[in-house]
């Protein structure tokens, strides 16, 4: 689902589409599927965002319902609800942005699906066995691990919405905007790289043996890697290599191919690597706020957590 939107934003084809929730006057769901297949491509991939997003809701839908069948939890079925609110809203925004035509509302809409995905991936990680019955062979520096994810997870945010500040530019910005938002980007970006290290340190030297947190804590050291590169192509596709490289043959023979698909694709999947470093993070930290409550010295702060336990 966010692959497809960032193809969308990258595409510009959030207005392929100008009414809705109708698509040309149809039913979304009975509008002439050959059309739609071999029509054109910003009209195949704005369809499909919706029809993905109906999906999305309709599991949602699902899901709330489960709880009501599995869960014996007060506070699981509520999380369900805020769930299901929170795809209405975000099918809500995406409307009224085709509605309306508003920029600033694609934005929203494109800074809320991440959250609400990293919001999935709490639910999953809260309804799993293991974190009804969690195992901690080493509850050293557990709290230690818990903060940094935490800020981790916050710091992810934060880059999300400075990257949606640099897709959304308008081609009127002043190239201070554009060049402000850019070095807050890559300050941003540097930062959540050391985070990212330091927690996988941390989780490397004090939980090994606790498979639990050490695999996703692995997984968001190699996200982290594999963004760089791609915010790098992102960059080169885009605007050329460096100047302080083009004394080298590549980089002086390179030219900028303006929407090529190359470039359409690299920027999308640094856009969805993006929200797997968010939801990753926040598994990290969910996993490891589990673990330590275990501990005889959890209080206050996740009494929340223990009572999700129940």
């Amino acid at each position: 689902m966010i692959w497809i939107g960032g193809l969308v934003t990258t595409y510009g084809a959030g207005m392929a589409v100008e009414d809705w929730p109708n698509t040309y006057g149809y039913n979304l769901f009975l509008y002439p599927w050959t059309t739609w297949i071999t029509g054109p491509w910003k009209l195949f991939i704005e369809h499909g965002h919706r029809l993905l997003g109906t999906l999305v809701g309709m599991i949602t839908i699902g899901f709330v319902a489960s709880t009501y069948v599995c869960q014996r939890r007060s506070l699981v079925r509520w999380l369900g609800w805020v769930a299901l609110v929170a795809v209405i809203f975000q099918g809500a925004l995406g409307g009224m942005r085709v509605l309306f035509n508003e920029t600033q509302l694609a934005q929203i809409h494109g800074c809320f699906g991440p959250a609400f995905f990293a919001f999935t991936v709490a639910l999953a990680v809260i309804t799993s066995i293991n974190w009804r019955h969690p195992l901690a062979q080493n509850r050293a520096s557990l709290g230690k691990i818990e903060r940094v994810a935490a800020l981790t997870t916050f710091l992810a945010y934060c880059q999300l919405v400075l990257g949606s500040q640099l897709r959304h530019l308008s081609a009127t910005s002043r190239p201070g905007e554009f060049r402000m938002a850019l070095v807050f980007h890559l300050a941003i970006a540097a930062a959540l790289l050391v985070h990212i290290v330091l927690l996988g340190v941390q989780v490397f030297r004090t939980q090994r043996a606790e498979r639990w947190l050490t695999r996703p804590a692995l997984g968001l050291v190699a996200l982290v890697v594999l963004q760089i590169s791609l915010g790098a192509g992102t960059w080169v596709l885009k605007y050329g290599w460096p100047i302080w490289l083009t004394d080298f043959g590549f980089a002086a023979e390179y030219v900028v191919s303006a929407d090529s698909r190359q470039q359409a694709w690299v920027t999308t999947a640094h856009v969805a690597t993006g929200s797997l470093i968010l939801a990753t993070s926040l598994l990290v930290a969910l996993r490891s706020m589990r673990l330590a409550n275990r501990a005889p010295q959890a209080t206050g702060h996740s009494a929340w957590l223990m009572e999700a336990a129940r």
